[in-house]
């Protein structure tokens, strides 16, 4: 927790002798063996606060690696990417000229956003696209759209499947909203894979959903304990499956491991990511904002999740919904 004392300190040195605090604080965060830590310009942080209320700049559409090729996954309805025409299974060629095939999904993504160029809402990009025997080239407008985090969809079987993929504002409401409406004799599979997290106290109103208060999760900062509690009233009777993978992270393990210690919840798929640590930002004199570790939380019985992750009760791997609707079906009984 000394890393905040440090890293400042380095920041206001740069600063006092007309060198770049942002510069001098990411190296003092590397020093400090952080593996969370990060130093975000002004403009960056903002993204990113942005990014936890559910905003980001982009053209709408989703892309996913296939045989080395990137095609269209994807197109949120009345984006410029579905205005433009763009439909999914249309191959994405390129991006503002650059070829796209055999780079990472994630660059990609980044690229349409304009990340790493600062492009804001307004500026165009100009999209290579193939359909079939046809190639053409588009030129979108970027905007600033809204991702949804929680969407809800019934299976035949009559369970309700709650997909949670972040944890930004709102969406531990959302979550309360689904488990009201929800058919009353209906199991609920809580789907939480390829969760990132993102806030904390999200989380914890989305416990709140199957608890009736009590303990969610403890955790230190700067030595001092702190508790993390549930609202009373959540649905304690209804089966509920939590399912997760490599990809659940951060807030999401902290809601996985108090439902799994509280017996709430049968846990089904493979182990979560294993962080368990929690962040706080610093202003830098230049505006910039470091975020730094300041402690780590523990499940209700005292488990630490950083570096272990959460282990589900049920290993499903490749059918892991189809396994989480029979462990769900099987609870109702």
């Amino acid at each position: 927790v000394g890393h905040h004392a440090e890293v400042a300190r380095a920041a206001e040195e740069a600063a006092a002798h007309g060198a770049s605090p942002l510069e001098a604080a990411e190296r003092a965060v590397s020093r400090s063996g952080d593996r969370w830590g990060a130093v975000y310009s002004r403009g960056e942080y903002e993204e990113f606060e942005a990014t936890l209320d559910g905003a980001y700049t982009g053209v709408g559409l989703w892309a996913r690696e296939r045989d080395g090729r990137i095609e269209v996954s994807r197109v949120g309805s009345g984006t410029p990417a579905d205005e433009a025409g763009i439909r999914p299974g249309d191959r994405l060629r390129s991006v503002d000229g650059k070829k796209v095939d055999g780079r990472p999904v994630t660059e990609v993504v980044s690229l349409l956003r304009g990340d790493r160029t600062g492009k804001a809402a307004g500026s165009t990009v100009r999209l290579g696209l193939e359909r079939g025997s046809r190639s053409w080239s588009e030129t979108v407008r970027r905007a600033r759209l809204f991702r949804e985090p929680v969407t809800v969809r019934s299976l035949a079987s009559g369970v309700t499947v709650v997909q949670v993929s972040a944890f930004t504002k709102g969406s531990g409401e959302r979550v309360g909203a689904a488990v009201r409406e929800a058919p009353k004799e209906s199991g609920i599979v809580l789907d939480l894979r390829g969760n990132p997290g993102g806030l904390v106290a999200e989380a914890v109103t989305a416990a709140s959903a199957f608890l009736d208060g009590g303990l969610v999760a403890t955790y230190d900062v700067a030595g001092e304990q702190r508790a993390l509690h549930a609202e009373p009233g959540g649905d304690t009777t209804r089966p509920l499956v939590a399912l997760v993978d490599a990809g659940t992270m951060s807030a999401a393990e902290l809601l996985t491991g108090a439902l799994q210690d509280r017996g709430r919840a049968v846990v089904v798929g493979s182990r979560t990511f294993g962080k368990g640590s929690v962040q706080m930002p610093t202003e830098l004199p230049d505006g910039s904002v470091a975020e730094l570790t300041v402690g780590h939380y523990r499940t209700p019985s005292g488990r630490g999740v950083d570096g272990h992750g959460i282990t589900p009760d049920l290993e499903a791997g490749g059918q892991a919904l189809e396994r989480a609707e029979t462990v769900v079906g099987g609870l109702g009984r």
